[in-house]
């Protein structure tokens, strides 16, 4: 068995350019909810007043909110599948280094969840992403039939759930807004992580994992059926089916993310506009960017986020310690003084740095510090690090 990371001269640079992308988005969401408890508890437009950060806070809704984090999703299920593929291909313990893959990913996210952010993602995509196993050997049609059913469902009934108490949607907690403000503007870490602690429980706990199982594993399984299919490894092959995809994704995106602020956005329609308009979204911009990238003006267009994409848990992860170190009392304390403009500014300033960093990185190693460390784990064998002079790439 000789089953080893896929080489570098064999990725394929626009589904790096896409994490790359997916980073930057979920990172543009999370620094509202890292800096203030408004994204948990409401009351955001009562305390960011003024028409340009409504403004902002519209276009983050639409065209980032429930977009990227559904993309990372999507783009989670297709790596699966292209693991699965590679160790059916080399003769190796498909399911034994996938279960591992997993179990140390769990291991990440226990340690970024509970001591640096509760809205942590890994945990739950490794949790879940167990769940994958079971789906190894089945049918393409079994993919998309499960994705469908459990979609289907949990959108449907959660729908009619909010849609039935709708009255009394809208609550703003401002006594857990008092108590987050004061526990992550403290200088003591422990009062800090049992804030932490307390916030992850409260978004994550009892039922609230289900409908998130529910609406992440489909997400999964039709990455890995885009990657069975082989859209994304074909360009000029499957042009058309990109081009149908991309007009398709964009109306339900258009409709489903934008459509309800002509209704008022009712906070009731939110599971539906979140879960199958952004599910939409990642659809689109993932065809957008495996078109752009068949064109050179396109690939200048999208190379920017190629290396982001290629070292993504080091840089989600890189994101969240620097948001700790801003926000919290042991940092600068800035949590709750934030308004949506200024976080803006923040994500743009970090990523500009990450793009150069990433850069920079790639030209003298392999992988990235915290992808190296999960490889290695991952096949049981230690990875080559630095690169060899003559063999350096920029790209």
């Amino acid at each position: 068995m000789n089953a080893e990371p896929i080489r570098e001269s064999k990725r394929l640079l626009w589904i790096d350019a896409a994490r790359g992308f997916a980073i930057f988005g979920i990172f543009m969401v999370n620094v509202g909810a890292f800096s203030a408890p408004y994204f948990m508890h409401g009351g955001e437009g009562e305390a960011w007043p003024g028409p340009i950060n409504h403004l902002l806070q519209g276009i983050i809704d639409v065209f980032f909110q429930a977009s990227f984090y559904t993309l990372f999703s999507l783009l989670f299920g297709f790596g699966f599948q292209i693991m699965i593929d590679s160790l059916v291909k080399k003769g190796g313990p498909v399911y034994r280094i996938l279960f591992r893959r997993m179990l140390i990913l769990i291991g990440f996210g226990l340690v970024h969840a509970f001591l640096i952010w509760y809205g942590d993602i890994l945990l739950s995509y490794a949790t879940i992403g167990l769940l994958l196993l079971l789906f190894v050997k089945v049918k393409n049609k079994t993919l998309v039939t499960w994705a469908v059913l459990l979609m289907g469902a949990s959108v449907t009934y959660y729908t009619m759930y909010l849609y039935e108490f709708r009255q009394y949607l809208g609550f703003v907690d401002q006594e857990a807004i008092k108590q987050a403000i004061v526990s992550y503007q403290s200088n003591s870490f422990t009062e800090i992580w049992s804030q932490n602690y307390a916030d992850w429980q409260y978004a994550n706990g009892g039922i609230s994992f289900l409908f998130l199982t529910s609406t992440l594993l489909p997400l999964f399984l039709v990455g890995m059926f885009i990657a069975r299919k082989r859209w994304l490894h074909d360009l000029d092959r499957f042009q058309k089916v990109l081009k149908f995809g991309w007009f398709i994704s964009l109306v339900f995106f258009l409709v489903l993310k934008l459509g309800p602020y002509a209704y008022g956005n009712p906070i009731w329609f939110s599971f539906i506009q979140d879960n199958i308009g952004g599910s939409a979204s990642a659809l689109f911009y993932i065809f957008s960017i495996g078109l752009l990238a068949k064109t050179d003006l396109g690939m200048k267009v999208i190379r920017p986020f190629v290396h982001v994409g290629r070292m993504s848990l080091t840089n989600y992860i890189s994101q969240s310690v620097i948001m700790f170190i801003l926000f919290y009392g042991v940092g600068f304390a800035l949590y709750g003084t934030v308004s949506p403009l200024e976080g803006v500014i923040i994500v743009v300033i970090v990523y500009t740095l990450q793009v150069f960093a990433s850069r920079w990185w790639f030209n003298h190693y392999q992988f990235g510090p915290l992808e190296w460390i999960w490889r290695g784990l991952t096949y049981n064998k230690k990875q080559a690090f630095r690169k060899r002079v003559n063999r350096e790439e920029s790209l």
